[in-house]
């Protein structure tokens, strides 16, 4: 999923060090570190200590400059940038506060529901292991539910919102999250049609990708009035480019996974559609079961795999010269640096190779 820790490479660490991005978003960093303190306050009140993991630590205000709060910035990224716009953009600081804490809640529900979905254990809840990953995930969506309640009451008792903007908020993220999961769940038996790289887009990563950025402005959206509403509203269409473009990456670090459960990629589109004959022919093998050889992608798929980054490159370029009309402080020509930063682990070597000779790659 694309609020997955982003920014793990020793270059990418650079690129927030050398460009100031780091500096520049540490007030925000304070901020979603308090919001998430006051939600792990909030779980201790609603659930008993043997189910909880004793110690729990996040980086104080001074430590944001150094590794634990470089540690925070990786695991907390968009959450982070989220605050940081809505704050160039005028957002009072009480509501400031719901949004950072409402999207602290969102992250850690899709987290939990992608571990249903992939069979994985990680928790962004300070949570006792030890009784298996299933058990861990429907604990913190049980869990996150209630956080999020909480963080709306607490609104509500502060004078920040009226109760009718509760129901309406929660109904908001609700029907939003159905229609992303909606999409996974089609993908469960997989996929037997392979649409264009086009229709893909549109049908797959604007919504697993940009609508799941969206949901950072169902509340704002709701709550904020006059000319702060329609900036909002600007905003969001450009933070879902954004979520778009990181999603079209995902798909080149996600290539095997992807092919081999048959689910919508982009690479495979690409390929399918528009790709050599011999690409055509290795996809093909690969489609019905062959297992794909390490280094494929930066090879034989290599011409098909630089168009889709080129893809990716070119909507996130578009998103960030919205936000910066809109009085952001992140530079457009940072876009494909930030594109190639915010794969995992596993995509840094890929995309170290997919990128070594150009910066953007085009057919």
């Amino acid at each position: 999923m694309t609020l997955s820790p982003v920014f793990r490479s020793p270059r990418a660490v650079e690129l927030l060090r050398e460009r100031g991005v780091w500096d520049r978003l540490q007030p925000a960093m304070v901020g979603q570190a308090r919001a998430v303190e006051t939600l792990y306050r909030d779980l201790e009140s609603l659930l008993e200590g043997r189910f909880l993991a004793p110690g729990w630590r996040l980086p104080a205000e001074g430590e944001m400059g150094t590794e634990a709060g470089l540690t925070f910035l990786q695991e907390y990224f968009f959450l982070i940038l989220f605050r940081a716009l809505f704050e160039a953009l005028g957002v009072p600081p009480r509501r400031l506060e719901l949004y950072s804490e409402l999207n602290f809640c969102i992250k850690g529900t899709i987290t939990a529901a992608d571990n249903l979905f992939d069979d994985q254990g990680k928790s962004l809840l300070p949570l006792a292991r030890g009784s298996g990953n299933r058990f861990l995930s429907i604990l913190q969506l049980m869990s996150f539910e209630r956080l999020l309640r909480r963080a709306c009451d607490r609104a509500v008792a502060a004078g920040v919102m009226g109760e009718a903007d509760t129901h309406a908020i929660l109904r908001g993220l609700l029907t939003r999250m159905a229609e992303i999961g909606e999409l996974e769940g089609s993908e469960e038996g997989g996929v037997e049609e392979i649409p264009t790289p086009e229709t893909m887009v549109a049908r797959v990563h604007e919504v697993r990708g940009g609508a799941l950025f969206a949901l950072a402005f169902v509340a704002p959206g709701h709550l904020e009035g006059d000319g702060l509403g329609e900036a909002v509203r600007e905003a969001e269409g450009a933070v879902a480019r954004l979520g778009t473009a990181f999603q079209i990456v995902d798909d080149l670090t996600d290539f095997e996974f992807d092919l081999g459960r048959r689910s919508h990629n982009l690479l495979v589109s690409e390929i399918f559609h528009h790709g050599s004959p011999q690409e055509r022919r290795a996809l093909e093998k690969f489609w019905e079961g062959a297992p794909v050889p390490p280094g494929t992608v930066e090879g034989l798929f290599r011409t098909s795999a630089r168009a889709v980054l080129a893809r990716a490159y070119r909507e996130a370029e578009a998103s960030l010269r919205k936000l910066a009309d809109l009085g952001f402080w992140l530079s457009p020509d940072l876009a494909p640096e930030v594109v190639h930063a915010i794969v995992g682990l596993d995509g840094i070597a890929r995309m170290d190779s997919l990128t070594a000779r150009a910066t953007q790659p085009s057919r």
